[in-house]
């Protein structure tokens, strides 16, 4: 064997042991003229080998609190009559030390300037992808990313988010970022628990209190991390991290 087989072989062996992850990304108010001024992107994250195992566990939730394991977890339905049932989810994501999830508030879109920076919304929706995930990328891992199917989703804009997020982190030949997939969240229960946790962030933000059963989510989950769900938490903070964003964040470059 030559040295550059074994240059590559060795290369092989080391993409072969990284760690492996698998990143449920959804969103909240993220369309630029919705009528609701906070927006949020978030993630939960797991290993890969460990995903399979939290998804049984929260169909098996499901079922212990008379639910159809089918049944599909959503802020939007969040209510006091399946309180309990939420609370639990919540208690499992909490106590599992594999499971983390990472949010980025927008707290008022009104304040965009795109024209000021030469962008397009989409263009910013972009960056702040690049912006919520940079944190729980480690080029010391390898990274399958899955987000829930949208209207405004499509095969070329998947590519896109590949590109940016690869090419900002000097990721050209696609050995940290894997794959992004469009995934329907009804078959997921890990992109069901990033609706949900993003789902309690937004409803902070936009000032909201009509939901008794909401609220009580809410406060759970500020017992759990001691954070206000409101302000950014500490930058290393991985089990719940929030960042806040501004539009005086640094840009960076499509």
């Amino acid at each position: 064997m030559g040295q550059t087989e074994r240059d590559v072989a060795q290369i092989e062996s080391i993409l072969a042991t990284k760690p492996k992850f698998d990143v449920y990304c959804d969103e909240s108010c993220h369309l630029e003229n919705d009528g609701q001024r906070a927006m949020v992107l978030g993630a939960v994250w797991c290993s890969s080998l460990g995903a399979a195992g939290h998804a049984r566990e929260f169909r098996a939730l499901k079922v212990k609190h008379g639910l159809n394991p089918k049944f599909e977890i959503k802020w939007t339905k969040v209510s006091e009559s399946k309180i309990d049932f939420y609370l639990a989810l919540l208690e499992k994501f909490f106590g599992e030390s594999d499971l983390h999830f990472r949010a980025l508030l927008v707290p008022d879109k009104e304040k965009l300037d795109h024209p000021a920076h030469g962008q397009s919304h989409d263009d910013w929706y972009y960056k702040m992808h690049f912006q919520m995930l940079k944190f729980l990328i480690s080029p010391s891992a390898k990274y399958r990313i899955f987000i829930d199917v949208k209207d405004d989703w499509g095969g070329a804009k998947v590519k896109l988010l590949h590109k940016i997020l690869s090419n900002n982190m000097y990721d050209y030949e696609r050995s940290v970022i894997d794959s992004i997939q469009i995934v329907r969240s009804h078959e997921f229960e890990l992109l069901q628990m990033a609706d949900l946790m993003i789902g309690a962030v937004s409803y902070v933000a936009r000032g909201l209190h009509g939901n008794r059963g909401k609220l009580r989510l809410v406060e759970f989950i500020r017992r759990q991390t001691g954070y206000s769900l409101t302000r950014s938490t500490l930058y290393r903070e991985e089990k719940f991290n929030i960042m806040r964003w501004s539009p005086w964040e640094k840009e960076i470059k499509l």
